[in-house]
């Protein structure tokens, strides 16, 4: 079933989208629009990496909070609507030194109000790097 209001979006829309954001600095790019998720990668480099060399458990929060706030904002509606991050939490399960890993949104709830999504982050060899639960509230579009 699709979940997405906006059934006309593209990846390429998405991704124009993150010019000039954190999204871009660390060059996140959305892969998969599915009927009821969203997939967006993240190459693991010096730029998201913590001291030991390791992906930052803050990249791997920052791209779960990209991809499910796209997410919400896509099942929204935009005249009317706004959508914000209310809270995150991110268990980290695997450590990764190099390569891409993506993450998908996929709704546990779609209320009124919030949007509560499941996040999984994983290496290319789809092992499982980090487990994510988004809250995101919806809001009336100030005037």
């Amino acid at each position: 079933m699709m979940i997405w209001k906006n059934k006309q979006v593209t990846i390429e829309a998405l991704n124009e989208m993150n010019k000039g954001t954190m999204a871009q600095a660390l060059d996140m790019c959305f892969t998969h629009l599915g009927p009821d998720s969203l997939s967006m990668k993240m190459p693991v480099t010096e730029k998201t990496h913590q001291p030991y060399g390791l992906l930052h458990g803050g990249a791997s929060a920052a791209l779960a909070e990209t991809v499910g706030s796209v997410a919400s904002w896509l099942c929204i509606d935009t005249e009317t609507q706004i959508c914000v991050g209310m809270e995150i939490n991110c268990n980290h399960i695997r450590g990764v030194h190099s390569g891409d890993v993506v993450a998908t949104a996929r709704p546990l709830h779609i209320g009124a109000t919030t949007h509560v999504w499941d996040i999984r982050i994983e290496n290319e060899r789809k092992k499982l790097v980090c487990i994510s639960r988004l809250t995101v509230a919806i809001r009336k579009k100030p005037a």
